[in-house]
């Protein structure tokens, strides 16, 4: 994990069920280590986490998200928000000093709304929060309304046309030193049930996930997400080439665009995209939790100079 990730060292659960008594309904004793855990194929047990998380380490008092909707690992979330913070400490120089507070947009915030949240109470910035889903709005709203300091830093947009990103989204005058996004990396959702699957087996639930294939919504797919939050026509690729496309329209307007990518292969693929698109900077960032490696893709239109000068 990042440097600054206060979480890899892993959980202290004795603090955390201080903060977050709830929690200790799911604590668990790992039989191969002795130490205490909680069973993470449970998405109450995650749920359960997250808030604790959130309430010890991010002063975050009120957070609950609706049953079946994707519920985030807070560590490798706020690895993003770090590794962001490492591309624009790289740019500094040429960001002015009396430059208002950094301003984010996230794509697809989820219901969770985690990266505005995690973004704010880290590093100070200020968000728009964007996401197709009328529900994922409305929670993420009730969330961020329940605190004073996330009220003035968070803002919530929905996107009403499914087939656009930044369009509808970002303003005539506005300006985003970063934008983020978890896109959704399944074609179908067939496609997204065998990914589901193939976790299952890995952690030894194998019969537990088949037996749940009967249940008419499937509610253990992927320890919950929507369909916007799991799979579009296709996948991941697809949505990187169409946000791609779309930056070239606001390429004055936003200093950094990123976005994750799940699968290394695509990369390639990647490239050539922003190669036809004429960006003046990319970048590949490989983060690591555990032996899970992750990474994002960072484009700009702008270089040193231009950026300079229009900042």
């Amino acid at each position: 994990m990042h440097t600054k990730n206060r979480h890899k060292q892993g959980y202290n659960f004795s603090a955390l069920i201080k903060v977050a008594p709830e929690l200790s309904a799911f604590i668990i004793n790992n039989k191969y280590s002795n130490q205490e855990t909680i069973d993470f194929t449970n998405p109450l047990a995650v749920k359960a986490l997250n808030a604790a998380l959130l309430k010890s380490d991010y002063k975050v008092n009120l957070w609950d998200i609706p049953e079946g909707y994707l519920c985030p690992a807070i560590p490798g979330r706020v690895d993003y928000i770090h590794y962001l913070n490492d591309l624009l400490s790289a740019t500094a120089e040429i960001i002015p000093n009396n430059k208002p507070a950094i301003n984010v947009l996230d794509i697809g915030t989820g219901a969770s709304c985690i990266y505005p949240i995690l973004g704010q109470r880290v590093y100070g910035w200020h968000f728009i929060a964007s996401d197709i889903d009328p529900v994922s709005i409305n929670v993420a709203k009730h969330i961020i309304a329940s605190d004073k300091t996330l009220a003035q830093s968070i803002k919530c947009r929905l996107q009403s046309n499914s087939k656009n990103i930044f369009q509808g989204i970002i303003g005539e005058n506005e300006f985003f030193h970063l934008t983020l996004c978890n896109p959704p990396f399944h074609r179908s959702l067939a496609e997204a049930s065998q990914g589901t699957s193939r976790k299952w087996k890995n952690l030894s639930k194998a019969k537990k996930f088949e037996s749940s294939q009967s249940t008419p919504q499937n509610k253990t797919l992927n320890f919950g997400g929507q369909k916007a939050e799991l799979w579009c026509p296709g996948g991941e690729i697809a949505f990187i080439e169409k946000m791609i496309q779309e930056s070239k329209q606001y390429r004055e307007q936003v200093l950094w665009f990123t976005c994750l990518v799940s699968k290394k292969d695509n990369l390639s693929k990647i490239k050539l995209f922003l190669k036809k698109a004429k960006v003046n900077q990319f970048k590949v960032v490989n983060m690591a939790q555990g032996q899970k490696v992750s990474r994002f893709v960072a484009w700009s239109f702008y270089d040193n100079s231009s950026v300079n000068s229009n900042l």
